[in-house]
């Protein structure tokens, strides 16, 4: 994510503002990427903090208009977990319009979006995250650092974050909605990842009940990404798209490593997967011996085997192919 600035003072701002120190109040046009002072305000702006310019004066930004099912605003704490998981959504479908999904331009289909809480004003009821035509289903309930935190550790990942939800779900989206219809992809996709066509609800049984195989790591950026090919894209399509950002992210902030090809390095604008790939995997293990010295979580604790990479390189290829 690139740095923003005040239009009115020049001071940087973080993505999320909605307002600067200097007292304009701003709004986001994503459409161009840039602060703007306020104008044209998401109908959401009061309810969740939405910073987005509205599509439409008087409406929703674009991002709210992709959501169809808001969770129980009546109950307990779910209007800022609805709040946060906006949040994170706005993040990532900035970032993905900085590869020119979802502007105005691109007229292809757009997910829909249902965020749902699990606790409700008629009681506790389960929600599990996914996506099914065109349809991307967000449990808000882990917008909860604590409750995210707790399932993490449960399900020993070692990343799990609603950022990464985002990421995940909008890579099956893709496969489904804007990728399988291109020509070429999906060939070049089973060489790669296998067959799609194997039983999904077979493989998710046998992974839960198994575990990953021995192996997983040679092969899978995560353990989950062994449980079938559908999985296995959109872990990868998550993690390219986290190395994406947190090389521009560093960037962004002005800092300098070794392992950028060049000071000014534009991550969202390179089609050299293999490079973008070792820049932002050299980052991340800068990144986690950083962490380490307040004792915090590694910012990207993964490792990149060659097979693992060459996905990787195969997913920003695509990613840069819209029709």
């Amino acid at each position: 994510m690139k740095v923003h600035h005040c239009p009115g003072c020049g001071t940087p701002l973080p993505f999320e503002s909605l307002a600067c120190l200097c007292g304009m109040e701003l709004s986001y046009d994503p459409e161009n990427d840039r602060m703007l002072p306020l104008a044209d305000a998401c109908g959401n702006r009061q309810q969740v903090g939405c910073n987005w310019q509205a599509a439409t004066p008087g409406g929703l930004c674009r991002s709210c208009e992709m959501t169809a099912v808001i969770p129980d605003t009546f109950h307990g704490d779910n209007r800022d977990l609805w709040a946060a998981s906006e949040r994170a959504k706005r993040w990532v479908l900035a970032n993905l319009m900085r590869l020119g999904w979802f502007t105005s331009s691109d007229d292809g289909p757009r997910p829909v979006f249902h965020l749902l809480a699990e606790e409700t004003a008629a009681g506790s009821v389960p929600v599990t995250m996914g996506h099914a035509e065109g349809v991307v289903t967000i449990n808000v309930t882990e917008a909860d650092d604590a409750e995210r935190t707790q399932r993490r550790t449960a399900l020993g990942e070692r990343l799990r974050t609603m950022i990464g939800h985002y990421r995940h779900e909008l890579g099956h989206f893709f496969f489904f909605e804007r990728l399988s219809p291109q020509e070429g992809f999906t060939d070049r996709f089973r060489a790669l990842f296998g067959d799609e066509r194997a039983d999904y609800g077979e493989a998710l049984e046998i992974h839960y009940r198994d575990g990953a195989p021995p192996d997983w790591n040679q092969r899978h950026v995560t353990p989950y990404a062994s449980s079938h090919p559908h999985e296995d894209w959109a872990e990868s399509f998550a993690h390219l798209l986290h190395l994406t950002d947190l090389t521009d992210s560093f960037v962004a902030a002005g800092l300098r490593s070794a392992d950028l090809p060049s000071p000014d390095y534009e991550a969202y604008r390179d089609p050299d997967g293999e490079r973008l790939i070792t820049a932002g995997a050299g980052l991340g293990l800068a990144l986690n011996h950083v962490n380490r010295s307040m004792g915090i979580q590694d910012i990207y604790p993964f490792v990149l085997t060659p097979v693992i990479r060459e996905k990787l390189a195969f997913v920003n290829a695509w990613s840069r192919r819209r029709p």
